[in-house]
């Protein structure tokens, strides 16, 4: 039965050459997006990567109250481990099609600063935002989510926002010659 391995990431800022991680948060559904289990943990890192943070990562990460967490936050590498052990546990024998919202830009993080979770990555991805996209031009259908910019908490409204797409799509059964 194939699952998805939906990821959200909380990062000082959008370019990973530069910026770090400092809070990441898993979780796996069902296809038909019912939650399995699910993993969370702060990162640490110095207090050089929240000081040189923009305007708007500094207030969004102080109002959440993530910034007063990371200093007691487990290291990159632990996460990584016990990332990819957890990940290695729900998917024993295939790769784990990552999803989530611009899942790209957290894929970027991944497989720079997580190279073990990397390993265990498909390469093809559930992007909710390419749904976002077409809805909205296409059908003018948009979802209003609120978010507090706490991962744990994104995931679950990235999930949300799949099944309401969804839910507007209907497949008629196909006969055995796919007619």
């Amino acid at each position: 039965m194939m699952r998805l391995l939906w990821v959200d990431m909380e990062m000082t800022g959008l370019e990973p050459a530069t910026e770090r991680i400092i809070e990441v948060a898993a979780i796996i559904t069902d296809m038909s997006l019912e939650p399995i289990a699910d993993y969370h943990s702060v990162v640490f890192q110095s207090q050089e990567f929240l000081d040189r943070m923009d305007d708007w990562n500094q207030k969004t990460h102080r109002a959440s109250g993530l910034v007063d967490l990371v200093p007691s936050g487990k290291s990159q590498n632990q996460v990584d481990n016990e990332l990819s052990d957890w990940v290695s546990a729900h998917f024993p024998n295939e790769r784990a099609v990552l999803a989530g919202n611009s899942i790209h830009q957290d894929r970027k993080f991944i497989d720079l600063y997580m190279p073990k979770l990397s390993a265990l990555l498909h390469y093809r991805m559930v992007d909710v935002s390419a749904f976002k996209i077409m809805f909205k031009e296409k059908f003018s259908v948009q979802f209003e989510k609120g978010t507090n910019h706490r991962a744990l908490d994104d995931i679950h409204a990235s999930i949300a926002e799949l099944k309401h797409y969804l839910s507007f799509v209907q497949v008629q059964p196909h006969g055995p010659n796919g007619t």
